[in-house]
């Protein structure tokens, strides 16, 4: 059966397979990988791995500073847990999705935090009509991610923790510390963590309506954060490997253009850092123009391109649909968009060929 987005274990299950055949190394309790294998499922490598004598390559999946990465494994190996921060778009749920596929051969362990996360969704539930009928059992008990990662050894994704309120966030304070949940409905009801658990955690630096974490808990963590790509041509990479996958996915089986894709790239990051390549400053929008910004500007454009012209991407739809990622925060920051257009668009436009049919489509800006 298809599915829409495939997890990373279903998405490069080759991959691992063919690592954990090779892996020979030294792995932590209930690991699938050991560090020095995960680092390379992470970050790719050059030699490939060998699977029922097929050569299976080992791509890079993540674009940023690898050194990171290998600190990353080595907390998820420790008794902390692991935090990645930083700002929307960097990857961090990715890397999270990467890291417990790796390790735990799963990334679906998953607690996803809301303002409407509570304690009983972060720990267990109960199912009432079991309670009421037979009162307090295992079997009237609704376990959660942490609980299952707790009891199968295994990594639990908890996203967007700061999102959930302080008291829910809270409650991981001595599951972190102890490595035990009590459960005082049952008579002597405690769970030991099995060896292989831990918590990878991510928040984001930026967004409204998040809360701050307590010091008891940031003390259970140890924090990466996880920076925008300050460089055009990996960014432009990411966009044309990701807006690839993410078309085919779509049943669009179509070019990408790198020559867009750079153009592409190149407007976001001078946006996002208020610096050109010439020099010049420029104000930056409220919006993330965070590389998955990008990355959907780029697929819907090619969808619109593709269902309404029969083409693979058009330059006016690429810059209608910057539009909606622009003004997502203020629409006043169009004015943002239509200076660059006046300003950088232009001058490049008298010199580059796409630059010139690029400011020709400042049209749609107003």
């Amino acid at each position: 059966m298809e599915m829409l987005k495939p997890p990373a274990e279903t998405l490069y299950e080759v991959e691992l397979r063919a690592l954990r055949e090779e892996d020979l190394g030294k792995r932590p309790p209930n690991w699938l990988l050991s560090p020095a294998y995960v680092r390379d499922f992470i970050i790719g490598r050059d030699k490939p791995a060998l699977l029922n004598g097929e050569e299976v390559t080992i791509t890079r999946k993540f674009y940023g500073n690898d050194v990171l990465i290998e600190r990353a494994v080595v907390t998820l190996a420790g008794n902390r847990g692991l935090m990645l921060v930083g700002e929307p778009g960097t990857a961090k749920t990715m890397l999270s999705e990467l890291l417990t596929a790796a390790i735990s051969g799963t990334s679906l362990n998953t607690i996803q935090g809301t303002a409407g996360t509570t304690e009983d969704m972060i720990k267990y539930s109960w199912n009432y009509a079991m309670l009421l009928d037979k009162g307090p059992s295992e079997a009237a008990l609704v376990p959660s991610p942490l609980y299952n990662g707790m009891k199968k050894g295994i990594l639990t994704r908890f996203e967007e923790i700061t999102r959930c309120p302080a008291e829910a966030q809270d409650s991981l304070i001595s599951i972190l510390s102890d490595k035990v949940m009590s459960i005082p409905e049952l008579d002597g009801g405690v769970l030991f963590a099995q060896p292989g658990f831990n918590v990878i955690a991510t928040a984001n630096i930026r967004d409204k309506g998040v809360n701050e974490m307590s010091g008891a808990l940031k003390r259970r963590f140890n924090f990466e954060t996880i920076k925008p790509i300050h460089n055009v041509k990996m960014e432009a990479k990411i966009i044309e490997s990701q807006a690839r996958s993410l078309l085919l996915h779509s049943g669009i089986d179509i070019e990408i253009n790198p020559d867009v894709v750079e153009l592409l790239a190149t407007t976001f990051m001078e946006l996002r850092t208020g610096m050109t390549r010439e020099g010049y400053k420029l104000d930056t929008p409220q919006a993330s123009m965070s590389t998955a910004e990008a990355v959907s500007v780029y697929v819907q454009s090619a969808m619109t391109s593709y269902y309404y012209e029969d083409k693979a991407i058009a330059l006016d739809r690429l810059v209608q649909n910057m539009l909606g990622t622009i003004a997502k925060e203020n629409d006043k920051d169009l004015s943002i968009l239509k200076t660059y257009f006046s300003k950088v668009v232009k001058e490049r436009s008298r010199e580059e060929g796409m630059w010139k049919d690029y400011y020709e489509e400042r049209k749609w800006i107003g």
